[in-house]
């Protein structure tokens, strides 16, 4: 990560999850430790159930979504924003919008478990994949650790 220049970036996936809220707090941390910019970027899809209602205009997927992504950013890092986080939207999977996101990024924030799968698995399949295929280093935080004050983030952005 290159300090204090404003090239850097950390991109955090964004679902409105716990473990989603507490990996953008850490990514805020770390970014502000360390003079980067966060990238909270949320996904949004067309479930196949829904395909019709959304193309004859009955349906707001995307409203929706961008709402979600606000009230997660906001309730992550309060109001107002800080200045070095931007929020995006993206349609499309969230493990491919994220390894593309990955690109060019000095690393990726993800939550261990998301809204999707099986709350037994250790990761989700998201973050599985942002693991094993990401292009840049990969911090997977857990939510339930981060709000119980065990993932802490010290003055110099180190874990």
């Amino acid at each position: 990560m290159t300090k204090d220049t404003g090239t850097g970036r950390i991109v955090v996936g964004v679902d409105g999850s716990p473990a989603s809220i507490a990996a953008l707090q850490v990514a805020a941390r770390i970014a502000t430790a360390t003079g980067v910019r966060v990238d909270a970027v949320a996904c949004w899809s067309v479930p196949t159930a829904l395909a019709v209602s959304y193309a004859l205009g009955t349906v707001e997927l995307e409203d929706g979504a961008a709402k979600l992504l606000n009230e997660t950013v906001t309730k992550a890092l309060g109001t107002p924003r800080p200045g070095n986080v931007s929020a995006r939207l993206v349609q499309g999977h969230p493990r491919q919008a994220l390894l593309e996101a990955s690109e060019g990024a000095d690393m990726l924030v993800v939550g261990r478990r998301g809204r999707g799968g099986f709350s037994g698995l250790l990761l989700g399949s998201v973050s599985q994949a942002c693991v094993a295929h990401a292009r840049c280093p990969v911090l997977v935080v857990n939510g339930e650790a981060a709000a119980a004050g065990e993932a802490q983030i010290d003055a110099d952005g180190s874990l």
